[in-house]
């Protein structure tokens, strides 16, 4: 009996130190991270159509007031609906049709509730009126809130960012992916001798009266409510045109009075060869009618729709260093190029929940990639793509936990690109690939989607079993491993992988300096091969992003 305890002991233990990872990212979970995660009943009764949000920020405060009107259609009959506002804001009151509604709040979630039933199918609006000091991000952008900075001449310069933590850390808003507003007017009041520049077009500039001044931009497209943004500071602005697919495409370029000798030359370097690249791999520009805006930050850079965030110093690569390691990188500005990648993935398709977020980031990081294709060659495109594997470390899924706000793994760039990279080896067909790319921009234009849509178009289009593929790089921690054991002119090869039934086909060097397809399992199989192919010269084409493993024979 005591040896059987002992056994069942041991059983124990090695389950939960197998399973300490999940237990704990579980147990970590709370009812806020719900609140904000999942689409409940008080959240899908009624879809966004339109915000004005209007608002003044007070700098030597770092505060921000005013109000943001939602129009809305409802999709059910209701009395009560939710929206997000982070609870270090006070709210000053809620009007609807010219009465003040009661509310409660729980964590980041404000519940209100109608004098009558909201019928199916009507549309209605109601206005919200806070105040408050947003959070201070600490290491932006990937620590969100106000950004307060000064340029070299001591002068304000000042931003948000907010992706991940969410836009209702500094307005009122329904804060979840999977509902885009169609329009929106975004007017900020600033002190009068600052600029300001949000998304979309400037519509009017209006003296307040009170040493501000408001500046009205709208947006006339859908967009995701954590790429709304402002920028503060003395702003030099020139404009340019891209003769694109659609058309002529405005470009704006908005940098720092300080910066604006250097960075006219360096952004005319990159930003038409960038627009071209694109627009020849994914399709159209998704906004023409709000144009496009490359605006000075006071951080590194993020996906502001129509108003790209830049802070990269002016300087080629990642701050001056090639991700890559290849010094193809070196040749173009990383942030200019991967932050404007986001307007065709994470802007134009964005997915409903951040569990998916490698859409936005993998397809974005193999768009840099293929901008190193377009404008340096195939093979250097490759190059650079290969190169982004060191900084992959398989540490866990690249798509996280559902509905409680999560995203998956840092991995989910690179890997994600190279994942992508080898689904186009599996197609050989580049042009059937560019055609699978421009038709998910066309598939998904204006729209909040899923990984398992994503996957599933690919799929479709490109003809090929996919599932398991998918199931082991996005939901599995490893990427699949060959082993393989050469011996009197034979390989055995077979697949290890989390994934059961894994059968990716791959190529391999059956003999020296070419590569065949093979189809493995997870079972042995064997192939010939030639003389010069031993167990130390055996390759895998290094376009698929798998590991190899020799077995001793």
């Amino acid at each position: 009996m005591k040896k059987i305890l002992v056994s069942l002991f041991i059983l124990f233990v090695f389950y939960i130190n197998a399973n300490a990872q999940l237990l704990n990212r579980k147990q970590t979970y709370t009812k806020a991270d719900t609140l904000r995660g999942m689409l409940t009943p008080l959240r899908t009764c009624y879809d966004i159509n339109y915000y004005h949000l209007d608002v003044k920020i007070d700098l030597e405060n770092k505060s921000v007031s005013g109000s943001n009107e939602f129009a809305f259609t409802a999709t059910q009959d209701f009395t009560k609906l939710q929206f997000d506002l982070f609870a270090n804001l006070k709210i000053d009151k809620i009007v609807y049709r010219g009465v003040e509604l009661p509310y409660t709040r729980e964590f980041g979630a404000v519940f209100i509730t109608f004098p009558k039933m909201i019928k199916k199918g009507s549309k209605d609006r109601f206005t919200v009126w806070y105040n408050g000091n947003p959070p201070i991000a600490r290491n932006p952008p990937w620590d969100g809130g106000f950004i307060f900075k000064k340029d070299k001449s001591g002068n304000p310069f000042v931003s948000v960012a907010c992706q991940g933590l969410g836009a209702s850390v500094w307005w009122p808003t329904k804060d979840h992916q999977s509902d885009e507003v169609d329009s929106m007017l975004i007017s900020i009041a600033v002190p009068k001798d600052l600029d300001e520049v949000s998304n979309g077009r400037l519509r009017s500039i209006v003296d307040k009266g009170d040493g501000y001044r408001q500046h009205n931009w709208f947006v006339a497209n859908p967009i995701n409510n954590y790429t709304v943004s402002f920028y503060i500071g003395k702003y030099a602005h020139w404009t340019d045109t891209f003769n694109g697919e659609n058309g002529p495409l405005s470009i704006d370029f908005w940098s720092l009075k300080e910066d604006s000798a250097i960075a006219r030359p360096h952004w005319d370097a990159d930003v038409k060869p960038m627009l071209a690249a694109f627009e020849h791999w994914f399709g159209p520009y998704p906004w023409y009618k709000d144009g496009y805006k490359l605006v000075q930050a006071p951080h590194l850079g993020m996906e502001h729709q129509s108003a790209v965030a830049y802070g990269n110093q002016f300087k080629k690569g990642y701050l001056g260093r090639d991700l890559s390691g290849t010094g193809y990188g070196l040749k173009w500005d990383y942030i200019t190029v991967h932050e404007s990648g986001h307007e065709w993935f994470a802007n134009n398709i964005t997915t409903k929940d951040i569990a998916d977020m490698w859409v936005h980031e993998g397809f974005t990081s193999y768009s840099e990639a293929l901008f190193t294709e377009y404008t340096q060659g195939k093979k250097e495109g490759e190059a650079y793509l290969i190169g982004l594997r060191r900084g992959i470390g398989n540490r866990g899924p690249i798509i996280g936990p559902y509905n409680v706000n999560k995203e998956g793994d840092g991995d989910m760039y690179p890997k994600g690109a190279n994942l992508l990279h080898t689904i186009r080896q599996l197609i050989n067909n580049d042009e059937k690939f560019r055609g699978i790319l421009r038709g998910l921009n066309k598939k998904f234009y204006h729209t909040t989607t899923t990984s398992a849509e994503v996957e599933a178009y690919i799929a479709k289009r490109s003809g090929l079993k996919l599932d398991k593929v998918f199931d082991q790089y996005l939901r599995n921690a490893k990427i699949p491993v060959l082993e393989y054991k050469v011996e009197n002119g034979i390989v055995q090869y077979r697949w290890i992988t989390d994934v059961k039934g894994f059968d990716m086909p791959v190529k391999i060097s059956l003999k020296a300096n070419s590569y065949t397809l093979v189809y493995p399992t997870n079972e042995w199989k064997i192939s010939k091969v030639d003389n010069s192919v031993t167990m130390d010269t055996f390759k895998v084409d290094p376009g698929f992003y798998v590991r190899i493993r020799k077995v001793a024979n």
